[in-house]
């Protein structure tokens, strides 16, 4: 009489696991670059508007707030945006004069970002409208440095 066959055999499951493992390592390094990118594009939702305030200032006067603390005269709120948890406290800062905004991050969850700035810098061109923005980091976390192409 044959036997007819009942479960798998030790090989099919360790085949099993194999691919579940080699799934895994590829898995989450990429979840976690997904995570801290999505932390830095809540961030980057923070800093456009002040960008967009900076830019309609300098257009309108000519040059930047004269003051650090320029909220009130970009016509935002004396405290400035509503900061996510990735920014630390105070962690936007706009330089008097030049108009550097200078970002400290903080609760990104990754090793090289934690405690990092990132330095956006306004430049224009003599009878141009458009303002571009060169950017500094100070951790060389490849996803950050790609994020803000510095």
């Amino acid at each position: 009489m044959k036997r007819i066959q009942k479960g798998f055999t030790l090989i099919e499951l360790m085949i099993v696991v194999a691919i579940i493992g080699i799934l895994a390592a590829v898995a989450i390094p990429q979840y976690q670059d997904y995570t801290v990118k999505a932390k830095l594009s809540k961030v980057q939702s923070t800093v456009h508007p002040v960008k967009t305030a900076l830019a309609l200032f300098y257009q309108e006067q000519g040059g930047f707030p004269a003051t650090a603390s320029a909220w009130d005269t970009l016509g935002i709120a004396t405290a400035g945006p509503a900061l996510p948890n990735e920014l630390a406290t105070n962690g936007l800062t706009i330089a008097a004069n030049t108009g550097a905004i200078t970002l400290t991050l903080n609760n990104v969850k990754a090793v090289d970002i934690d405690g990092s700035t990132v330095i956006l810098t306004p430049s224009t061109v003599s009878g141009q409208t458009a303002m571009t923005w060169g950017t500094v980091c100070s951790s060389t976390y490849p996803v950050l440095k790609k994020y803000y192409s510095c």
